[in-house]
């Protein structure tokens, strides 16, 4: 007997675009179900199969916390019978059951699929030893990837792997019951086999994406998330964090998420005493749970949220929620009665999370008040019991974070935002990651780069870290290890800095004044590249992918991509390898190896175009990150701003070198979660070079709309690495040079090389066409640009530093002539960018010969002076 079952793709594109749909419903299709006795398969795309076998037969078609939609487009495939066995066959793969036979096992059951044109053929029982993980609940106590015990951190298995297939066993997944406010039940069949496998092959993007069509997509943070947060175990006031968030304004550092850690609330003496605390009648610490402001800290919690969302300042608290309600709580009486909770003795009220009226009433007496004084999202801080006390199995961490998020989700207008450890599978749908207490050291800076582009694996695309790291060490305070964390911290999902409560201990960049430019650059650089980051953000949700993803997601055949795990890809442009080792005392600079794969790459801070391929072996100084983007790409940044939740409808798009490229600068409204309704916009960004020398850029008028959409924008264009053009039009419009930076002209900066056109104020819906020409001359000198922009920034920082060496007890003593000379050749590009050549060409002339220039200098110490020299690799 043959059964064909065609595609179909009659409601591919009606009303609303599935891509952003957020409807799920977990019973399949029909046409997509085979069943043979006591087994179901489910065929969910080409490549997914879910495999289901239950001794009576009753088939599981509520949703698991697990997977939530499997009424999936029905995929083409065939089913035959012969010989006893049944076969099923997609596009991808070929499923042999022997019918009647049993549970599923490895004498009655396989799955046949192709990797780079081998047939793999997979059986229950197989261990998958090429599976390239997930992620773990939490990094407390850890040194680099080892635990409290010296064990290795367990990231479990993810659903890609090299062996080209993976399996979830769901059987013991909860389910939803399908109620309103969805809640857990257990499953009624305990022997039953519920089981996904992932065929994919090396198509991880492809995993990624049908993993979040069955288990949910990965929701938008609100953008005020992408900016910097603040947050220390601190015994703060009131008073003391209205001075705190002044600083931060008057050193002029962005900031938009203040965290409050847990001595916002009363701890009834219980914490006085850390080596022999107080324990409550629950068995937890006492005062370690609360939900009593501390007046004496907080006098008038109204007045000082007030302060904070005036401020734009987005406020979060800490919460231990394991002891429940205790008698002392001013939310205590309120609890009580709603909950029908006999309060005669004064007993606490356990904490009961999976009781549904318990979490009801917790979000309605306890929670929302304080939200409606102007709490804008939890720091759930859950370190107790793994598991529920009332359904047998159930993680509290994934419970707490299913509650939090859906409360937020069903009764605002806000999109919904936690702070939490992971749970689980699924748990990539309740964002935000807090992964916990790790050691300062660098091996823990060092892991996190590994760490956090793995969690992508399994959709759990936004940890946030605890950048500078957070209990005590030799390194404690070590400016170095600091800013590295730092330019890592810039260039993952969350930028927060946190700490243990120990003075030795410092977050405040301008306590490290030898390095404040530096820190305060970084957070400046995060906030230019939020549009960048929020872009990405969206593909994540329609695409699986995540902002940090490792390397072997874009070249999975290629060993390097899997061998260079402490890199990874920013997006879909940026690669970024964080230095995670002290400089060397002998150049004042850390070495380090990249993997660049086929392809040019722009190192931004040296401003180098290099041909990939193959790996590399660079220095980098303490401001300098291994940063290499795509040739051609357009890097979409905001201009220097303080908050993300200010309006702002001005774009730099920075476009690197390389022939051409293309993007789109994705928006919303930036809070809500009608972006999943289709009210969004984008607008589309290209360019190419023309083999005239011509170079075309195109700004397209925005298409699609939403809530408070600007109606018009401010754009600069920065052409990087570029020589001065002779002649730039916009919709047929010269532009004239300018010094100055005002709409309508261009200019040019000899310090980076670069290219600022200036646009006019325009319509969304006007496109821009911009023409840039070139002297004819400037084609066979491309050569002099490359590398420049960093030869310029390291020289200045030495001329500065020789000056202070040569000037120690010499206060007439000059500098060599060549060195000043080289030094002011940005300056002299800038007043007069028609000498360009002339003044790379003795530039490049005269680069090398430098540092014998500065060890002639009578007043420079020799050792001093030669890590001056190694500095700029002149040796």
């Amino acid at each position: 007997m043959k059964y064909k079952y065609l595609l179909l793709f009659i409601l591919s594109y009606i009303i609303v675009n599935p891509s952003y749909s957020n409807n799920n419903d977990p019973k399949a299709s029909e046409e997509s179900i085979v069943i043979s006795g006591n087994a179901r398969f489910t065929i969910l795309t080409p490549e997914l199969v879910r495999l289901e076998w239950s001794e009576n037969s009753t088939f599981e078609d509520k949703a698991s916390l697990v997977f939530i939609n499997r009424k999936m487009p029905v995929v083409e495939f065939t089913a035959d019978k012969k010989d006893g066995w049944i076969h099923i066959a997609t596009s991808k793969l070929a499923i042999s059951y022997k019918e009647n036979s049993g549970k599923f096992s490895n004498e009655n059951l396989q799955i046949k699929l192709k990797l780079n044109e081998e047939t793999v053929t997979w059986k229950p029982g197989m261990v998958d030893n090429e599976n390239l993980g997930g992620t773990a609940r939490t990094l407390d106590g850890c040194v680099g990837g080892y635990d409290w015990d010296g064990n290795p951190v367990d990231l479990g298995q993810g659903i890609l792997s090299r062996s080209g297939w993976s399996l979830i066993d769901d059987s013991k997944s909860h389910l939803f019951d399908g109620s309103e406010w969805n809640w857990v039940e257990s499953r009624t069949d305990t022997t039953a086999q519920d089981w996904y496998f992932f065929g994919h092959g090396h198509n991880y993007k492809k995993a990624l994406k049908d993993y979040t069509k069955v288990a949910g997509k990965i929701p938008m943070v609100p953008k005020y998330a992408f900016g910097y947060w603040w947050s220390r175990y601190w015994v703060y006031s009131d008073q003391e964090l209205r001075e705190l968030m002044n600083q931060f304004r008057s050193f002029d550092i962005p900031i938009d998420v203040l965290v409050i850690d847990m001595d916002w609330h009363e701890t009834f003496g219980g914490l006085k005493d850390p080596m022999n605390p107080k324990m409550d009648e629950t068995g937890h610490w006492l005062g370690w749970t609360g939900y009593t402001w501390n007046k004496s800290l907080f006098p008038n919690p109204e007045r000082f949220l007030d302060w904070t969302n005036k401020n734009h300042l987005k406020t979060a608290l800490n919460l231990h929620p394991a002891s429940g309600i205790a008698p002392m709580e001013e939310q205590y009486n309120s609890f009580a009665k709603a909950f029908d909770f006999d309060t005669t003795g004064q007993k606490y009220i356990h904490y009961q999370m999976a009781n549904k009226k318990w979490a009801q009433v917790y979000f309605d007496s306890v929670l929302q008040p304080m939200e409606q004084q102007g709490v804008d999202f939890w720091w759930l801080d859950w370190q107790q019991y793994p598991e529920s006390k009332i359904v047998d199995g159930l993680s509290n961490t994934w419970w707490l974070n299913y509650t939090f998020y859906t409360d937020m989700e069903q009764r605002g207008t806000n999109r919904p935002l936690l702070f939490h450890r992971w749970g689980g599978m699924g748990n990539h749908r309740y964002q935000i990651g807090f992964s916990g207490d790790d050691r300062i050291d660098w091996r823990s800076l060092k892991y996190q780069t590994y760490f956090t582009p793995t969690a992508s694996n399994v959709g759990y695309g936004y940890w946030s870290h605890d950048i500078g790291g957070h209990a005590a060490s030799e390194y404690a305070s070590d400016p170095e290890l600091y800013v590295r964390w730092l330019q890592f911290g810039v260039f993952s999902p969350i930028l927060r800095t946190h700490s243990a409560k120990i003075s030795t201990i410092e977050r405040r960049f301008w306590k490290y004044p030898n390095h404040f430019g530096m820190m305060k650059d970084l957070i400046h650089l995060r906030y230019s590249l939020v549009p960048y980051i929020y872009s990405a953000g969206y593909t994540a949700y329609t695409s699986g992918v995540s902002i940090c993803r490792p390397m072997y997601y874009d070249y999975p055949s290629i060993d390097e991509a899997y061998d260079f795990k402490y890199q990874y890809m920013f997006g879909d442009d940026i690669l970024v390898a964080p230095i995670s080792d002290s400089i060397s005392s002998k150049n004042n600079l850390a070495n380090q190896t990249i993997w660049l794969p086929e392809g040019e790459w722009y190192d931004w801070y040296s401003g180098t175009l290099l041909e990939g391929g193959s790996t590399i072996e660079r220095n980098f100084a303490l401001d300098e990150i291994p940063l290499y983007i795509k040739a051609g790409s357009i890097i979409p940044m905001y201009p220097k701003i303080s908050n993300l939740q200010e309006s702002d409808n001005r774009y730099i798009l920075a476009i690197v070198p390389g022939e051409s490229g293309q993007t789109k600068i994705y928006e919303d409204d930036y809070s809500t979660n009608e972006y999943q309704q289709g009210l969004f916009a984008e607008i589309p960004v290209s360019h190419e070079k023309a083999a005239t020398g011509q170079h075309h850029i195109k700004i397209e008028a925005v298409k699609g709309n939403y809530h408070g959409i600007d109606s018009t924008k401010k754009y600069e264009v920065r052409i990087i690495r570029s020589f001065p053009p002779q002649i730039v039009t916009v919709n047929g419009k010269q532009y004239a040079f300018s010094d100055e930076i005002k709409p309508g002209t261009y200019t040019y900066d000899g310090t980076t090389l670069t290219t600022n056109i200036i646009l006019e104020e325009s319509s969304i819906h006007e496109p821009i066409k911009i023409e840039v020409s070139y002297a004819d001359k400037f084609s066979d000198y491309e050569h002099l640009l490359n590398g420049k922009a960093g030869q310029f920034r390291r020289l200045s920082q030495v001329v500065k530093d020789m000056k202070l060496e040569v000037a120690r007890g010499n206060w007439w003593a000059l500098m060599p002539e060549k060195v000043l000379e080289a030094d002011r050749t940005p300056m002299a590009i800038q007043y007069n960018p028609e000498k360009v050549i002339e003044y790379l060409t003795k530039f490049e002339s005269n680069y090398p010969l430098l540092g014998k220039d500065l060890l002639s200098h009578p007043d420079g110490r020799i050792e001093k002076v030669q890590v001056f020299i190694n500095y700029l690799e002149l040796n």
